[in-house]
């Protein structure tokens, strides 16, 4: 496979490396040969093993998923292999939590313990997931659903399968829905032994496709949804390449993300589909201090040509980015229906640096809320507006591009807030349309700078600004 050259882009804003693609034998072993059977009963996770091992035990080469339905526990990826699915094929994972163990990966930002991913790889190299099938993640079995997104009959159904409510959230579980409080003393402890957090299994979901510390990386062609949280997340990686892929959760799905993209560098998506639970495309870098002191950003990064047709974000930066985002750039991308279009989130105690972010050619209709948001106040802790020191604990909004981008009905036009002590700042909007129902508000930021922008709202002003500097509209 050769590396990944952006020759349609002749004007990149950064200099890109050139992302490498895994290289991977001419070897072929179909796991029907090892026994698997595709009838959706038979339980083939030790025949997808064996073709894994045996495969790998010949330097690598491609393991063959042809058509069929074909049940299994969670598969873990080895170096120099291709997982490759055929039309017609279709992976569920098994329902049955047991069948998950619990190991120390990342997950919203912090080292800690969950259930293995349905799909895990750690410190590979030149590994891939390829053609046209399906996997499912059976994420029914673990997620809670709250009662407000549901109808009346959908709400009976899950409370006649069983399970557990407390304030209008369902668990499928006791342990899914009592292990958090048992997981949240862990975490604050630094407990990282696994055999701690086994009482709380049920609630330690596990994301569909998880990738540690991997090199060269490629996911071409599959489906991967209905995971029991986050549905892919590449974490730690470098040269990653993610082209033709359709990444789906339910819409409400709890944690429901499409594409997390933690702590890496080298990286092209293109040419993809997302419909997912909470944020779509998002970019990260590890939570306060965890990610501060594993001091990795997510840089050098291409998002070309994808779809989103519902998410909490259509592309998203934080909340966690503790370990700084630079050198990304999004073009030639449609987002509808999403709750919010461009979302730059974060909040007090991250730190972190975002910048050099360039955006370009972005359509988006029907957004619910803001069509570009910054906000420094994700969450509800440490969110007094009176200003506080600076330190690096203040995360950092700073040098972003928004070109040649529209958006047809939204909420709001533009929201940007940043802290009295770290405002939002050198933001330029050039050549942008956006139709909403309020117009474009700046508070605390500093260098705004709205250039050929139409904002066009169907009550109050077009823009308004509180405690911000330097901001310029002009033609």
């Amino acid at each position: 496979m050769a590396a990944t050259k952006l020759t349609e882009e002749k004007d990149l804003p950064f200099d890109m490396p050139t992302v490498e693609l895994p290289d991977i034998p001419d070897k072929e072993f179909n796991i029907v040969d090892f026994g698997a059977v595709g009838d959706g009963r038979f339980d083939n996770t030790s025949s997808i093993h064996a073709a894994i091992e045996a495969c790998a035990s010949q330097g690598g080469g491609t393991v063959r998923i042809p058509a069929g339905i074909w049940q299994t526990g969670p598969i873990r990826l080895q170096s120099h292999i291709r997982l490759d699915t055929e039309s017609g094929a279709l992976v569920i994972f098994s329902s049955n939590r047991d069948d998950y163990p619990l190991i120390i990966t990342s997950y919203e930002g912090l080292r800690t313990v969950r259930c293995i991913s349905a799909i895990y790889g750690a410190d590979l190299e030149n590994v891939a997931i390829t053609g046209q099938g399906v996997f499912d993640g059976s994420g029914e079995a673990w997620r809670p659903v709250k009662r407000m997104k549901l109808t009346e009959a959908g709400w009976q159904k899950l409370l006649n399968s069983g399970g557990y409510v407390e304030g209008g959230t369902w668990w499928p579980t006791e342990m899914s829905l009592k292990g958090a409080s048992l997981v949240k003393s862990l975490i604050a402890n630094d407990v990282q032994d696994p055999s701690a957090f086994q009482p709380a299994r049920d609630h330690l979901r596990p994301t569909l496709l998880q990738l540690d510390r991997c090199r060269k990386v490629l996911l071409d062609g599959p489906t991967f949804r209905n995971s029991a949280a986050w549905n892919v997340h590449p974490w730690l990686c470098e040269h990653v390449t993610i082209r033709n892929v359709s990444i789906r959760n339910p819409w409400n799905s709890q944690n429901g993300d499409g594409l997390d993209l933690d702590s890496c560098r080298f990286v092209d998506i293109y040419d993809s589909i997302f419909d997912v639970g909470d944020d779509a495309i998002c970019i990260k870098s590890g939570k306060d201090a965890d990610g501060r002191d594993l001091g990795t950003p997510t840089e050098f990064v291409t998002i070309r040509s994808c779809q989103v047709f519902h998410g909490h974000g259509g592309f998203v930066v934080g909340s966690e980015m503790s370990g700084g985002v630079r050198h990304v750039y999004l073009t030639d991308c449609v987002f509808i229906g999403t709750d919010a279009g461009l979302r730059f989130k974060s909040t007090r105690g991250r730190g972190g640096t975002v910048e050099k972010i360039y955006i370009r050619n972005v359509r988006m209709k029907d957004i619910g809320k803001e069509a570009i948001i910054f906000s420094s106040y994700y969450s509800g802790k440490n969110n007094t507006e009176e200003a506080v020191p600076v330190s690096d604990e203040t995360p950092v909004f700073r040098d972003v591009t928004i070109r040649d981008t529209t958006c047809v009905g939204a909420g709001k036009a533009v929201l940007i807030k940043g802290l009295p002590e770290m405002p939002v700042q050198n933001i330029l909007f050039e050549n942008v349309l956006l139709t909403a129902r309020t117009g474009a508000t700046c508070e605390n930021a500093e260098n705004i700078v709205f250039r050929h922008t139409t904002v066009i709202p169907e009550q109050g002003e077009p823009f308004t600004v509180d405690d911000a500097e330097k901001v310029i509209i002009a033609e």
